[in-house]
């Protein structure tokens, strides 16, 4: 197939461009203006709402993975807009582009989050959860609103709600690792608040497979068996060695604000991936420990 990719270079399009070449695809890379070019690779710019329309002419699919980070910074006013622009303008872009194409797409796998749920509490969620209220619940329902052109198109549209992504190249865990190895990690607050993850291979090979899968609309790319973060902060510690403790507040508070810390450590969402298990997708790393072992090579 020929597989437009946006977010190339970030952790998941990383491993995604690597996992669809090695298996016999051929990826178009749509980057930044100046930024590394050639032969695969096409020019976007979603802040001036230019596009090199021509190149997605006749490409079987498009995986759409860019967006400001939204851990990255702390969420003033001016941050939380940048996050929202760069995931709208894109996508709205991306989408309008595709439906007016002579030769659309089949399929458009566009990036959205499981943060579209909110708080979850300990009840568990599939694809027909409502809408949360926070702030990620309100960006990812217009995340997922601005594809609708496409959808309009007759292109047949998912939408990834991922969860945490585990891998020692970048997110959650390869920023925690350092504070576990040294016997520093413990889990934040009480610990129920439940935490739904994938290892990037697994969210590679679920992309991949929702390319051909009839699978359209939501599709939340998590593990079957979420973990509370007492849990995880468990395990990590026993694959690793090392003894944990609890968290103080304080700390991630004071690096990244209240809002955005205690969205990160202490909001509850306990995700299950229906859509993807229904349509016959079989995880390589269904379970925690087994997950953090094969992540961490132990």
């Amino acid at each position: 197939m020929d597989i437009a990719v946006t977010g190339a270079s970030g952790l998941i399009g990383r491993a995604l461009t690597r996992h669809l070449t090695d298996g016999g695809h051929r990826v178009l890379r749509l980057v930044r203006p100046g930024a590394a070019g050639g032969t695969d690779t096409a020019v976007w710019d979603p802040v001036a709402g230019t596009i090199d329309a021509a190149s997605l002419e006749g490409v079987d699919a498009v995986v759409h993975l860019a967006g400001e980070g939204i851990a990255e910074k702390k969420w003033t006013v001016e941050q939380k807009a940048r996050i929202l622009d760069s995931r709208v303008d894109g996508t709205t872009l991306l989408a309008t582009t595709l439906a007016g194409l002579e030769a659309k797409p089949a399929v458009f796998l566009s990036g959205s989050a499981i943060g579209f749920y909110g708080d979850t509490g300990d009840r568990p969620t599939d694809e027909s959860g409502p809408a949360g209220t926070d702030f990620p619940a309100s960006v990812c329902v217009a995340w997922e609103a601005a594809a609708a052109p496409a959808v309009d198109a007759g292109i047949r549209t998912a939408f990834l709600r991922t969860g945490i992504v585990m891998s020692t190249d970048g997110g959650a865990l390869a920023k925690q690792l350092p504070f576990f190895k040294m016997g520093l990690g413990g889990r934040a607050g009480s610990g129920r608040q439940y935490q739904s993850w994938i290892t990037l291979n697994d969210e590679v090979r679920a992309i991949e497979f929702l390319l051909d899968a009839d699978v359209a609309g939501p599709v939340n790319l998590t593990a079957p068996n979420p973990s509370t973060n007492s849990e995880f902060t468990k395990t990590l510690g026993k694959v690793l060695g090392r003894p944990t403790t609890i968290l103080p507040m304080f700390g991630p508070r004071l690096l990244y604000g209240r809002e955005l810390a205690d969205s990160l450590l202490l909001t509850s969402q306990r995700i299950v991936p229906a859509a993807l298990t229904d349509a016959g997708f079989a995880f390589d790393d269904p379970e925690l420990e087994g997950a953090l072992r094969s992540v961490l090579g132990r």
